[in-house]
């Protein structure tokens, strides 16, 4: 487990996020980045975790493909969880590859893809 300060966290994030790749990143439109510490019960029940599961991003929005064009959608939210992302790690260089994986993940949602087509992305 590493310890990072709320400052730290975020500037880890914001590096990770500027890492993406820029041809899908410049696609993604009014999309709040934020982290907590953990999840809450309502974004466990979400994510229908049990309790020996842990959660470190959570895509809430809805997704482009079932958009259909419309632009009337509120903010969608990437949350980061930074206790569970610090809890797999034990350096700085290998949270802002979690953090920067995280992301990705979360971002692949928000263009529609499930886990699925996204672990198949990964290899």
């Amino acid at each position: 487990m590493i310890t990072v300060s709320d400052e730290q966290f975020q500037a880890l994030a914001d590096e990770a996020f500027g890492e993406l790749p820029k041809t899908h990143l410049s696609a993604v439109r009014n999309v709040a980045l934020v982290y907590a510490e953990e999840p809450n019960i309502e974004q466990r029940e979400t994510a229908r975790l049990r309790h020996d599961q842990t959660l470190f991003g959570l895509y809430e929005g809805v997704p482009l493909p079932r958009r259909q064009g419309a632009t009337n959608y509120p903010p969608d939210k990437i949350t980061l969880f930074k206790l569970p992302l610090c809890r797999s790690v034990d350096n700085f260089p290998a949270l802002k590859e979690q953090i920067k994986h995280t992301l990705w993940h979360e971002v692949a949602h928000y263009f529609g893809l499930d886990h699925d087509r996204i672990a198949e992305l990964e290899g």
